[in-house]
């Protein structure tokens, strides 16, 4: 990648060598021409040519290795002696011309560079692990405070140690974006993430002389199965919503096609009913006009018939026979005639009416008939209708009701699953408070145990000193608890009521009282020299040194009885 013009130099050493005798002999000539003449005459002079034209020659060639240009596809570095603050100058197309001995000159490579990404385990702003991998394509940028940060930076480097620096930039700056968003800020709005991913990535890279031409990210995934989850949410709200909608498109084409069903077959059974009515008139109207020639016949050949009669009376009445014998073949001529003709109008008029009759009878049967069509046309539509609107329901209801059981049952599975973690959490927390108290009880007993040792071994000379300490230490605690059994009673005064001697003894029931009061006196005192603890001065003194405990009591007054068994009130320290 680096030239140097050492064959050049030599080149120009040589030919100056050569050069030197020929110079300092027309040195010595001085003006004399003729020697010079003849100097460069010959082959001399051509010489002399040759060796200034390989002078220009070897200029020429030491000039076009020095002048470099630079393609399109690579960054010329001119390095050394710049004339300027910085330390290197870029070029990117065009040429320059290198000074042989304070500059030199190296390219550096604009073609893009794949580098895969395998990012995982980076943590999103919910705390949740995720995986990104993705493939970036980035090069050097042409840009000219870019392009002089790679000349510093990666001049000289082979493109596997700048994929290396890229990758360790690219992976940092992608832990970084990802730190700041959500997994569904990531998974659903890739274009942010893609516009954070460039400006942190870019940013970076420009630092070195880099710069991002592309970035894939070829999935998102997480360890948790989070993103799992949001999909298949996302996938079943999908489902639920296509098939909605197909059930509504369903009902709508139902709808469509039972109405377009109705209205043809509403149509095609009026036309059907109007072309049987008109073929049924038009068989009437034919029987009927039928009907009247054939009566009109039978007239007219009854009239003819009667004409020809007739005229045969008449000519047998002109016979030779005799004119009564002719009159009375006449008259019974004529009234067999008549006869004749009346029974032949009898039997026209009978059929007349027998053809009316059956005329009558075929028009009741074709209206029946209509009827007939048009109650089973009717009766169809109505099963139309009614097989619609079943269609209609189980569309309506039934799908709607099965979604809502589907989506009763998904929220229950729900609610059940939170339960069972809210109940594992509650569990989780008793047992974690009673393995605290349990363990703060632990350390109280060890405690108690430690502090009962050190009061045995301070009692060691007196050792019935320590449960006397221990009672008087739980004294208040005790004098509590029995105060607590008359501490809600209000007592004003005490009225007792004595009537005196009773069955002849010394004293009242009050004298008894305080008697038995005080000969408790002692067993008290006992228990309380037992206990190691002192009773009050008003309760009397135990006197030393008798077999038995005896009491002094304080003066106590007997009251004497009251006349008539009267109440005598006292107070209640009485």
């Amino acid at each position: 990648m680096f030239e140097t013009p050492g064959t050049v130099l030599d080149t120009v050493d040589a030919w100056g060598v050569s050069l030197m005798p020929k110079l300092s002999m027309l040195a010595q000539f001085g003006d004399g021409g003729e020697e010079v003449v003849g100097l460069f005459s010959g082959a001399g002079f051509l010489i002399l040519v040759i060796v200034v034209l390989a002078i220009l020659v070897g200029f020429a060639v030491f000039f076009v290795r020095r002048y470099r240009r630079c393609p399109p596809n690579r960054i010329l570095v001119v390095y050394g002696k710049s004339g300027g603050a910085k330390t290197a100058k870029c070029y990117h197309g065009g040429a320059a011309f290198i000074m042989p001995v304070f500059q030199d000159f190296a390219y550096l490579s604009l073609e893009p560079m794949t580098i895969d990404i395998e990012l995982t385990s980076a943590l999103s702003k919910k705390n949740i692990r995720v995986a990104v991998p993705s493939t970036f394509t980035v090069a050097i940028s042409t840009a000219p405070e870019i392009m002089q940060n790679a000349a510093e930076r990666l001049l000289g480097l082979r493109e596997q140690e700048i994929a290396l620096q890229a990758r360790d930039i690219i992976l940092g700056q992608m832990r970084l974006v990802i730190a700041t968003l959500t997994i569904e800020e990531i998974n659903t709005d890739r274009e942010r993430f893609l516009d954070l991913v460039n400006k942190n990535v870019n940013f970076e890279l420009n630092k070195i002389g880099l710069y991002m031409i592309n970035v894939n990210v070829r999935d998102i995934t997480d360890e948790s199965g989070y993103i799992e989850a949001l999909g298949k949410k996302a996938a079943a709200e999908a489902i639920n919503q296509a098939k909605i909608d197909t059930a509504q498109a369903d009902r709508e084409g139902a709808i469509g096609t039972a109405g377009a069903d109705r209205e043809r077959e509403v149509s095609v059974a009026e036309q059907v009913a109007q072309s049987t009515m008109g073929q049924k008139q038009a068989e009437r109207d034919q029987r009927i006009k039928v009907a009247a020639l054939e009566a009109q016949g039978i007239t007219g050949e009854a009239e003819a018939k009667r004409t020809q009669d007739i005229a045969m009376a008449e000519q047998s009445a002109l016979s030779v026979q005799g004119e009564k014998e002719a009159e009375a073949q006449q008259r019974m001529r004529v009234a067999e005639l008549e006869a004749t003709a009346v029974d032949g109008e009898n039997k026209s008029k009978a059929e007349i009416v027998d053809s009316q009759a059956t005329l009558a009878e075929r028009q009741a049967d074709a209206r029946r008939r209509g009827d007939v069509a048009l109650a089973n046309a009717a009766r169809d539509v109505l099963k139309a209708e009614k097989d619609e609107e079943l269609a209609r329901m189980e569309k309506e209801v039934i799908a709607k009701e099965m979604i809502e059981r589907q989506q009763v049952e998904i929220t229950a599975d729900a609610e059940a699953e939170r339960v069972r973690r809210v109940a594992k959490g509650e569990a989780d927390a008793v047992l974690a408070k009673y393995l605290a108290e349990a363990e703060g009880v632990q350390k109280v007993l060890d405690a108690k145990a430690e502090g009962y040792a050190r009061l045995m071994a301070a009692c060691q000379d007196r050792p019935d000193l320590a449960p006397s300490l221990l009672i008087v230490e739980k004294l208040p605690e005790l004098v509590a608890e029995q105060v607590k059994a008359i501490q809600n009673l209000k007592i004003d005064k005490i009225t007792v009521w004595d009537g005196g001697n009773v069955n002849g003894a010394d004293t009242g029931s009050t004298g008894n009282f305080l008697r038995g009061l005080i000969g408790s006196l002692p067993p008290m005192h006992e228990l309380a020299q037992q206990a190691g603890i002192d009773l009050p001065e008003v309760l009397g003194k135990v006197q030393d040194g008798q077999a038995k405990t005896r009491v002094k009591p304080a003066p106590v007054a007997t009251p004497a009885a009251p006349p008539h068994g009267d109440s005598m009130p006292t107070d209640g320290n009485e």
